[in-house]
């Protein structure tokens, strides 16, 4: 019965303090792992790049987006060594823009 209850609290204790630890998402690198400029947060597109909504190719396009459209970095995530996503939001002035207007997708580098 002690053995039980040992390893019942010892279970729950794991349960609520392991989660902290852990990053969203799953294990991801941070920004500066993923040789990007010291201190990016925004970025300038120099094509024309389609905006998706989740990391990866086959994923809805959500807006064609226009060559210097100004994006602020939100995070990346590394799928390959040769596939990198970044999720990205559009800068907005959200008294004049539609309210329903997408701005947050992911953008492949």
């Amino acid at each position: 019965m002690i053995n039980n209850l040992l390893k019942n609290f010892c279970l729950i204790t794991f349960a609520l303090i392991a989660p902290i630890t852990l990053p969203a998402g799953g294990i991801q690198k941070s920004l500066n792992q993923n040789k990007f400029p010291h201190n990016t947060n925004e970025i300038i597109l120099s094509s024309n790049t389609f905006l998706y909504s989740s990391p990866q190719i086959d994923a809805k396009e959500l807006l064609v987006l226009d060559v210097g459209t100004t994006l602020s970095v939100l995070r990346s995530w590394k799928v390959s060594k040769s596939e990198t996503w970044i999720r990205v939001e559009l800068a907005s002035n959200m008294f004049l823009d539609n309210p329903n207007k997408i701005l947050k997708g992911w953008i492949k580098m």
